[in-house]
């Protein structure tokens, strides 16, 4: 897709001499004409690859040619091409000066995107600070809200629904680590995250069955019982629900939902509990 958008480079004129154009001394970018700038930079990342340069150049057309049509497309391109250099930073603050500037533009659904794949590609595993992941969600959510109609729109759903799987799976971590340490209280605070704000990914049957664990070790039945079955209502065929009501049979109880439970109505808001 991203690839895809390179078809900016039909509207340059045709390149001139090739390659000489480039000055040899990498720090001294002379005043030159927008067009040329712009093609150098297309020369640089077509057929070169060299994505860092190519962001140069498009940079210094929107710097000597900050009002002009050149800029406006040398600005997306700058993000486009720090992104293929993986320099996520330089690719957002090109990005969202694009989103700000131009806002109203066809191509402002591609620069909101970009910021967003620049936090997504950014997410570290489960053990790591979740920044980014936030980051990411925020910025691809406003590519499905402002611009629900572009084709950018379906593949920032997937990348949100990825990382909110990926905190759902960051509580799930901290939430095993205060079980293990037999602090049920806060073991049952992470899980409760994952029920009611993630409970669309695959971490919430396992969250359940935690929370069974949990509230059965702290000798409080009814929810153990109504975690049980909240589960065995939305994952009749999940392992952890099979754990889950063989714990409650050897407590002596069985999955009973109580309607009350805040386990049965976050659930209930999204209609997944059956109506039984």
């Amino acid at each position: 897709m991203l690839a895809g958008y390179l078809a900016l480079a039909l509207v340059a004129a045709p390149l001139v001499g090739g390659c000489s154009y480039f000055n040899k001394d990498e720090d001294y970018i002379s005043d030159d004409p927008a067009d040329k700038l712009y093609n150098e930079g297309l020369f640089l990342l077509n057929n070169k690859q060299d994505y860092k340069e190519a962001a140069k150049k498009f940079d210094e057309v929107d710097r000597q040619n900050p009002y002009s049509d050149w800029a406006r497309k040398a600005l997306l391109m700058s993000a486009y091409s720090y992104y293929q250099a993986q320099e996520y930073t330089e690719c957002i603050n090109s990005a969202q000066r694009y989103v700000t500037l131009h806002p109203g533009s066809p191509d402002a659904a591609y620069a909101q995107y970009l910021i967003g794949s620049s936090y997504y590609d950014q997410i570290l595993d489960v053990s790591r600070d979740q920044a980014r992941a936030d980051k990411a969600i925020n910025a691809l959510e406003e590519v499905v809200r402002k611009y629900p109609d572009s084709e950018y729109a379906n593949a920032a759903k997937k990348k949100i629904d990825m990382a909110r799987d990926q905190l759902a799976g960051k509580e799930m971590e901290v939430g095993r680590f205060y079980m293990n340490k037999r602090d049920f209280i806060g073991a049952i605070n992470r899980f409760k995250v994952v029920v009611t704000q993630y409970q669309t990914t695959r971490h919430v049957e396992e969250a359940l069955e935690r929370l069974t664990e949990c509230y059965l070790s702290l000798g409080i039945l009814d929810e153990a019982q109504t975690a049980a079955a909240v589960l065995g209502h939305n994952f009749p065929d999940s392992q952890w629900y099979k754990d889950a009501f063989n714990r409650v049979k050897n407590a002596g109880g069985e999955p009973n939902e109580n309607k009350e439970s805040w386990i049965s109505r976050s659930f209930k808001k999204i209609g997944l509990t059956s109506a039984n």
